[in-house]
């Protein structure tokens, strides 16, 4: 079995979909989570390609997150689409990455996507607050390479 089967199990997995839907509830972003083993590109890289191959950068307001991880190099990138970087300062993600970082530092990768996800969800409120008939752009399932 390879080690993206062994980062999260069939229900870490469920409480990361029920994250993505807990996050999107109070905006009109779209967050997705992508998980493969490595990349032989630079991460922030193959995260550009992964955001464009699950479309991600079709949402109406471009404003799509990838939380993009390479469990065997030990990495990961919080990617936001164009919409987002047009409106937000440099240091957005800081905090989320930060949150990410400590969790995964002690093993805690599902507390840790989860706390993610809940804040990017946060961040992305402020700036794409959820309208009415808002549709659900994306797929919230964990996309796996």
């Amino acid at each position: 079995m390879s080690k993206v089967e062994d980062f999260l199990t069939a229900d870490e997995e469920l409480e990361i979909v029920n994250a993505i839907v807990e996050a999107e509830k109070n905006t009109s972003g779209e967050i997705r989570v992508h998980i493969e083993p490595q990349s032989k590109k630079p991460h922030f890289e193959r995260a550009q390609e992964v955001f464009h191959y699950l479309k991600m950068d079709n949402t109406k307001e471009e404003n799509g997150v990838l939380i993009y991880i390479a469990v065997n190099d030990k990495k990961f990138v919080i990617y936001g689409d164009k919409g987002i970087n047009k409106v937000v300062p440099d240091n957005f993600w800081d905090t989320t990455k930060t949150a990410l970082e400590n969790h995964f530092k002690k093993g805690h990768f599902k507390q840790g996507i989860i706390e993610g996800i809940l804040m990017a969800g946060k961040e992305l409120e402020t700036h794409f607050p959820w309208r009415h008939n808002n549709p659900n752009e994306l797929s919230n399932e964990v996309s796996k390479g």
